[in-house]
């Protein structure tokens, strides 16, 4: 954890410049994909775990033999201990995604690090000791004290394909954010889906669709983690 001396100095996310791209990726600092020859994908799901569409994702993911990862927030672990229980049982990985999903800009480093320490010894309830610890910053801010603070902590920043946000979180379609993911997938994409804050109807329709299309063209559905072993930069 990040040492009160060092969260004094860095500056406020709020007045800090955002993370760039091509300074970061090159090195595996942050990750956005992971182009590769195989025809393999992560499907990520933000927000949870939700007592309705969670279950139902787990169930569409089983019969399609697919892994997912889960960016849990804080708050719903606590709710909803069991579903992080089986999400993990069933093979997915979890992932922290903050206690509140806050607006990470509107916060003091002190405040963004007690937001991830807490959701963090809260995952280790029920993460393997074998799994990286993976962040996802609500809404993607990641800013650079941000980023100097996922260091701290050992935490891998875990963005999304910048063409795999099909928007569901905007009460699209099924139809819509299914057509989205398949008309720009991409070999080692990371897709962006959400499995809480909202109706997610449209989401667990969406995703039967997105599995099938994709099974029928030889792709494989597996954790960011196994998305990024494939890979000698990335790889842990």
């Amino acid at each position: 954890m990040m040492s009160v001396i060092a969260l004094f100095v860095l500056p406020t996310p709020a007045d800090a410049q955002q993370v760039e791209r091509s300074m970061v990726e090159p090195k595996g600092e942050v990750i956005w994909e992971v182009p590769m020859a195989f025809k393999k994908v992560a499907i990520t799901f933000d927000d949870g775990p939700h007592p309705l569409y969670t279950p139902q994702i787990l169930q569409i993911l089983k019969s399609y033999n697919a892994k997912a990862t889960f960016f849990l927030t804080g708050e719903r672990i606590e709710r909803f201990p069991d579903l992080v229980k089986r999400e993990v049982k069933e093979g997915h990985e979890i992932g922290n995604h903050s206690f509140s999903h806050p607006n990470f800009g509107s916060l003091s480093l002190r405040d963004i690090e007690k937001e991830i320490s807490t959701t963090e010894e809260l995952l280790l309830q029920f993460q393997p000791s074998t799994q990286p610890k993976l962040f996802r910053p609500p809404g993607g801010d990641l800013s650079i004290p941000v980023l100097g603070l996922m260091k701290e902590m050992d935490l891998m920043p875990i963005l999304w394909s910048w063409h795999q946000d099909p928007r569901d979180w905007a009460g699209r379609s099924s139809e819509a954010i299914s057509a989205h993911v398949l008309d720009n997938i991409h070999n080692g994409d990371i897709i962006l889906l959400h499995d809480s804050g909202g109706n997610r109807e449209e989401t667990v329709k969406a995703l039967k669709t997105i599995l099938s299309a994709l099974t029928e063209r030889g792709y494989q559905f597996v954790t960011v983690q196994e998305l990024m072993e494939t890979d000698p930069i990335f790889g842990f």
